[in-house]
């Protein structure tokens, strides 16, 4: 069984990550379309280079290595990213279980503004998090499920015994917390942006959900929440 997660950044998809990491029998794989998606944009992240180096950018290669890696563990849970889908051909997800997870634009947008200082509608994804939804509901084998970090942070035992319910496995106590630290499957750019979540042992709200949103992003955030909406109404755990 393969758990597909797709989020849009600075969310909990990393704590995510690392709650089902916990699970027997399950492997976790980080972002495998990063570098893909940086060569195919040439877009300049923190750790480019390392990214490139440390993994491949080809979406063959990459979608081989998972559903290899399918046959191998119970569950294969992949972390993606929305906008890492780019260019790719999405007829790989119809046999995923896919979880979209969401976060409020403007708490997004404002951590996101703490990295990378003047984001796109493309980089924080939720443009594309809605096309790829409306993708998985005509074609995908299983019904998508949308799920609101909030959902989670608010009652992770409830959010979590759901989520899995849902896509068909049980829900472990285990995955309600972790040791500090990072974990082998993290990805080489773990040390520009999973800072909190390495300080964390569990599910915790973010920080930044109480900083100000930096004016110059005012205009992504009113282009951006119509996509959100869209994808808030079909949120449900």
């Amino acid at each position: 069984m393969i758990i597909n997660l797709i989020s849009c950044p600075r969310n909990i998809s990393t704590a995510m990550m690392y709650s089902f990491a916990r699970r027997s029998a399950t492997k976790v794989i980080d972002e495998p379309f990063y570098a893909y998606y940086l060569e195919f944009t040439g877009l300049d992240h923190p750790g480019r280079e390392d990214i490139l180096q440390s993994m491949s950018s080809d979406p063959d290669d990459i979608l081989n290595e998972i559903f290899q890696l399918e046959k191998k563990y119970e569950v294969l849970f992949l972390k993606n990213m929305a906008q890492h889908h780019t260019g790719l051909e999405w007829d790989y997800l119809i046999s995923m279980r896919n979880v979209f997870l969401i976060r409020d634009p403007k708490q997004l947008i404002t951590s996101f503004a703490q990295v990378i200082t003047k984001p796109t509608l493309q980089d924080i994804g939720l443009k594309e998090e809605a096309e790829l939804l409306d993708f998985v509901k005509e074609k995908g084998k299983f019904e998508p499920i949308v799920v609101d970090s909030n959902d989670i942070l608010s009652d992770p035992e409830s959010g979590l015994s759901s989520l899995c319910e849902r896509v068909g496995i049980p829900f472990k106590s285990e995955m309600l917390s972790w040791e500090k630290g990072p974990i082998p499957e993290d990805g080489s750019w773990a040390k520009y942006w999973y800072k909190n979540v390495h300080n964390s042992t569990g599910f915790i709200k973010q920080k930044t959900s109480k900083r100000p949103l930096p004016t110059h992003c005012e205009p992504l955030l009113r282009e951006a929440q119509p996509y959100y909406k869209k994808l808030k109404t079909y949120s449900s755990l």
